[in-house]
């Protein structure tokens, strides 16, 4: 081994410390706490607190993903082409976080004058969809700049998804049951569902609870704001592209990536699927417990016991991944979502409304499958990256990222709008206390049968994904010896 090898080693291979690691994971608690509200609660907030229609809330959804296929990959581009004194990719997280989150609260400000405004709604989710992807492209290119190391990557992919899955207890959890104490209508001491834990709760999806909703958030908006702080702190960008390879990035190269880096087109439907019947879901979770169960004062408890696998079981990914194969795991754990959807299906049936333990049962095994699966999707992303720069000779980190980010809001739009229609079509009504049996029928749809058959449909995807960890080895040795030869130039 020659002397530019082995320092090219010692840096890209750099063994990341767990303050690097949680550093990096705080930018994803930040846009969990962000923009996982928005994705979890929006819809409903919209259709019953601000009194927007089920089926106008869709269109909003649907047209702002749509200008994306054309805005990620300029993003993208540009990423990927400059750079500031300070990095390539760290620095957008002040420079766009800041904007993004006064962006976010602004979709939740009560304002009478402006209840029920569509043009109004519209306008503030669609900049923030932009700038969000100003955030998320540098932050996922970040991902894999910060070393090769092959178990460092499998590390950081488990500290960032602990750190992710926190966020979404904050969120999925505990951020419904806050807005509910705050909310002043119907405001009774109601069982919890946690150990027979009571507090006064009121209703959340009438105009009232508008000041409920807007002060909860702006809680969890200063929180990411620190997080993304700290992210930009402690990380540090070791693996980028060099000037040149930056000068010769072109809006094309997308392109070229997709028509060259199959592994990248296996994981952007992987990830296309996996988000939209993680969406379809979050939509209409709130929808499933207000309305078919009946127990929206339980979500806090539900939530809590369901937050459990994302938050302690991640450390034991590596290993699983060792005995169940890069394949194996994604099936073991898809296989597990359905099983908690067929669960849940067995909870909304009559009589069975009042059983917490089927409804702890079924969330914790349905969330077990789906944070396994579509957490640790996300180490893939660093060898796709690597594979494309072997193929192409450029490091096109952003674009790449810009493409998973066009997967993931393709199904983020999917599972965001779809479901809405869907609820309309079925005859959902956000101003009627109780719904008909058609609209029950059209959540049970959406929240249970939908997912479900989309996660064996995913199943079937990633088994036709082509890159084992030997090739993984390969494709990093000669990177290497490439980058050592450059050197010596």
């Amino acid at each position: 081994m020659n002397k530019n090898t082995q320092n090219i080693q010692h840096n890209e291979y750099h063994k990341l410390s767990l303050s690097e690691r949680i550093g990096y994971g705080l930018g994803d608690f930040a846009q969990n706490l962000v923009f996982g509200t928005v994705g979890g609660f929006l819809a409903l907030y919209l259709t019953t607190v601000n009194a927007i229609g089920t089926a106008a809330a869709g269109f909003i959804f649907l047209f702002v993903r749509i200008v994306n296929v054309f805005w990620d990959p300029m993003v993208g581009t540009f990423v990927d082409r400059y750079t500031f004194k300070k990095g390539k990719y760290r620095p957008w997280l002040l420079i766009a976080g800041i904007p993004m989150i006064i962006l976010a609260a602004m979709l939740f400000v009560p304002i009478p004058a402006i209840r029920g405004s569509v043009p109004i709604a519209f306008i503030t989710y669609f900049l923030l969809d932009l700038i969000y992807s100003v955030v998320n492209i540098p932050y996922g290119s970040l991902n894999a700049s910060l070393t090769r190391d092959p178990e460092s990557v499998d590390k950081i992919t488990t500290t960032r998804m602990m750190l992710a899955n926190i966020a979404n207890l904050l969120v999925y959890t505990l951020f419904p049951m806050f807005v509910q104490m705050a909310a002043p209508l119907d405001r009774t001491p109601k069982d919890t569902g946690f150990f027979g834990l009571k507090l006064n709760m009121g209703t959340y999806t009438d105009a009232s609870a508008s000041h409920a909703w807007f002060g909860v958030y702006m809680v969890y908006m200063v929180l990411g704001a620190v997080a993304l702080f700290f992210c930009y702190r402690l990380t540090k960008e070791r693996v980028v592209a060099t000037a040149e390879q930056s000068a010769e990035v072109k809006a094309f190269d997308l392109f070229v990536e997709l028509k060259n880096n199959k592994p990248l087109v296996i994981l952007g439907f992987f990830f296309m699927l996996a988000f939209t019947f993680m969406f379809f879901m979050n939509t209409v979770n709130g929808f499933f417990n207000q309305y078919t169960v009946n127990h929206s004062d339980w979500m806090g408890a539900v939530g809590l016991i369901a937050s459990i696998p994302g938050i302690a079981f991640p450390v034991f990914w590596p290993k699983l991944k060792k005995i169940f194969g890069k394949k194996g795991f994604f099936h073991f754990f898809l296989g597990m979502f359905v099983v908690g959807e067929i669960l849940t299906w067995i909870w909304s049936l009559d009589g069975m409304h009042d059983s917490l333990f089927l409804a702890y049962l079924s969330t914790f095994i349905k969330q077990w499958g789906l944070t396994s699966a579509t957490g640790f999707m996300w180490a893939l992303v660093p060898e796709v990256v690597s594979y494309g720069e072997l193929k192409s000779g450029k490091r096109n980190a952003a674009i790449i990222n810009a493409i998973m980010g066009l997967f993931f809001k393709i199904g983020f739009t999917l599972g965001g709008a779809v479901p809405l229609w869907f609820l309309a079509a079925f005859g959902f009504d956000g101003n009627a206390a109780k719904q008909t049996a058609s609209a029950l029928s059209g959540i049970n749809i959406t929240a249970i049968w939908i997912p479900a058959a989309l996660a064996v449909v995913s199943m079937i995807v990633m088994a036709l994904y082509p890159l084992s960890d030997k090739d993984v080895v390969d494709i990093n040795k000669q990177l290497d010896a490439s980058r050592a030869k450059a050197k010596v130039r």
